[in-house]
């Protein structure tokens, strides 16, 4: 049975419903539809790409075209999840004009249906003009990765969400939970709280920490679902060992013998 859309007011409603709201980033067609298969509300095109995609150590170098593409591919992969796409460092702070422009190319070119910016007090008004032409708006505060300079490193940041400025979410990250309890009490949008605790009104994981692909370090506000990475180990090891011992491919995997020409 088809499942209905997710939209932004099926978002804003599930708040004062006590529904629990589901957010986990995706990067490409396949797992965008795997995850959105599982019943996950929202899927992210996280700038951290940058880091788990594409192995940067911060998610600076990550560019509009980049977040683009990315979502183009994780539009296409999904038919009932909410598509949210990260407006990456440089392609909002210069002017809210700046903003409404990579904006609106995330939405028409890349197929998001809200968009995502980091920052609180100081991105009231670009919240605004993005909101203002129509298109969703999430805020992040708390820990901000695109700051990591600013802050002398990934720090935690108690800064207030955006509701007034038109933000209709706000993700929590990495803020002391009674902080983010408090927030959540205040605020008459959704909170989706990373590393901010339990009384948040929804949760986003990054997709590689929940299914577990990558083999070494695990954030702490994290949990991992699955060991994905330690599977591909495991299963492109037997597959390099089959083909050096001459076990594969073997006639399962090949087409029958051309039949012999008439003389």
């Amino acid at each position: 049975m088809e499942q209905k859309k997710v939209t932004v007011p099926d978002i804003l409603r599930m708040k004062p419903a006590g529904e629990r709201i589901t957010m986990v980033t995706a990067y490409d067609c396949p797992f965008a539809r795997l995850l959105d298969e599982a019943g996950v509300d929202i899927l992210l095109v996280g700038d951290s790409l940058g880091m788990v995609v594409q192995g940067q150590d911060t998610t600076l170098p990550v560019t509009l075209d980049e977040m683009v593409y990315h979502t183009r591919m994780v539009a296409r992969g999904r038919q009932r999840a909410l598509v949210l796409g990260d407006l990456p460092f440089g392609s909002y702070q210069a002017s809210p004009r700046r903003a409404v422009e990579s904006a609106v190319r995330l939405v028409k070119e890349g197929g998001a249906e809200a968009v995502k910016l980091e920052g609180g007090t100081a991105m009231a008004r670009t919240i605004e003009a993005i909101a203002a032409i129509d298109v969703p708006v999430v805020g992040h505060v708390g820990l901000t990765p695109q700051s990591v300079h600013r802050m002398g490193g990934h720090r935690v940041q108690g800064r207030r969400a955006v509701q007034a400025a038109g933000a209709f979410a706000v993700v929590l990250e990495c803020i002391p939970l009674d902080l983010a309890a408090e927030i959540t009490a205040e605020l008459a949008i959704p909170t989706i709280g990373i590393g901010a605790g339990a009384h948040c009104d929804g949760q986003v994981l990054v997709m590689h920490d929940l299914l577990g692909l990558s083999t070494d370090w695990t954030p702490r506000f994290a949990k991992r679902y699955a060991e994905l990475g330690r599977e591909v180990v495991r299963a492109a090891g037997e597959y390099v060992a089959e083909v050096k011992g001459g076990r594969f491919p073997t006639e399962a995997q090949a087409f029958a013998p051309r039949a012999a020409k008439a003389g």
